[in-house]
Order: structure tokens, then C-alpha cells, then sequence
């Protein structure tokens, strides 16, 4: 009998997964165009989501999981200081701002950060730096399909 390899940290896994809010919208997935990618990480090494990391720990290969991660453990709660009114002045003319649109943003060490535009008036945008899927919680469907 083959004794079935458990996952802990410092493995090298693969899972297969679908990424789901509240509402049941897919916000992520290993499946593109019927194929299968799985992810790939190293367990524990800070490379996923602090609560993906927990849940596959202890896990068997094939094994499937359903579980949720609230917000704390997967993007944070939404930071009202990361919501800011640039003035339209400052932008560039082309393209016209709208909500909802994404912005690429230069951080001063040279790093780029997207934006999205929450509201638009005359003089003014609001921009929210928050991560997408922050303040929210996320509900995961996952399959461990290699352990090495």
C-alpha cells in the first residue's frame, strides 16, 4: 500500500482552483480555454495569500477543498487612506475619465501601481489604490494535483 504524502510547509505543490466573492462571481481560476494551469508555490513561503497557504497545509494529493478566507487573510480590509482626489488638472487630456476605468500609477521608487477611478467630476477624480479584492472575502474550490 502507497501511504499518500501529506502537504506541508516547504512544499513545492500544484493546485487546481476557482476563486469565488460572496456573491458567487469567479474573480480567478486555474481552468483558461478548457485547460487546466494549475498554480504553483511553495507552501508557507509567502507566495499566495496568507489563508490559501493555511488551508492546503495537511492536504493530500487529489484531495478537493472548498473553504472561505475572510478579508483579513486574503487582501485586508479596504484603507480609506488609500482613496484619494487627484485634480483633473493633473491628468493627462486623452483618455476622458470615467468610473471604473484603471489607471497606471508611478509609485517614486519607480514601481507601478494600478488605480481605479471611483468618481469623476469637473475639477476632480477619486482614485481608490486599494487591491481589487480588498474588504472582501473569498471563497475558494481547490484541488492538490502535485506534491514535490
Amino acid at each position: 500500500m502507497v501511504e499518500k504524502k501529506i502537504v506541508k510547509k516547504g512544499d513545492k505543490i500544484k493546485v487546481e482552483y476557482t476563486g469565488t466573492l460572496d456573491d458567487g462571481t469567479v474573480f480567478d481560476s486555474s481552468q483558461h480555454d478548457g485547460h487546466s494551469h494549475p498554480i504553483e508555490f511553495e507552501v508557507g513561503s509567502g507566495q499566495v495569500i496568507q489563508g490559501f497557504d493555511k488551508a492546503v497545509t495537511g492536504m493530500k494529493l487529489n484531495e478537493e477543498k472548498e473553504f472561505k478566507i475572510l478579508a483579513k487573510d486574503a487582501y485586508g480590509d479596504s484603507n480609506m487612506q488609500l482613496i484619494q482626489e487627484i485634480s483633473r488638472d493633473k491628468l493627462p487630456k486623452e483618455p476622458e475619465p470615467k468610473k471604473g476605468m484603471w489607471l497606471g500609477m508611478q509609485t517614486p521608487d519607480g514601481h507601478t501601481i494600478k488605480a481605479k477611478i471611483i468618481k469623476v467630476t469637473k475639477t476632480a477624480i477619486t482614485i481608490d489604490l486599494n487591491h481589487p479584492l480588498a474588504g472582501k472575502d473569498l471563497t475558494f474550490k481547490i484541488k492538490v494535483v502535485g506534491i514535490s
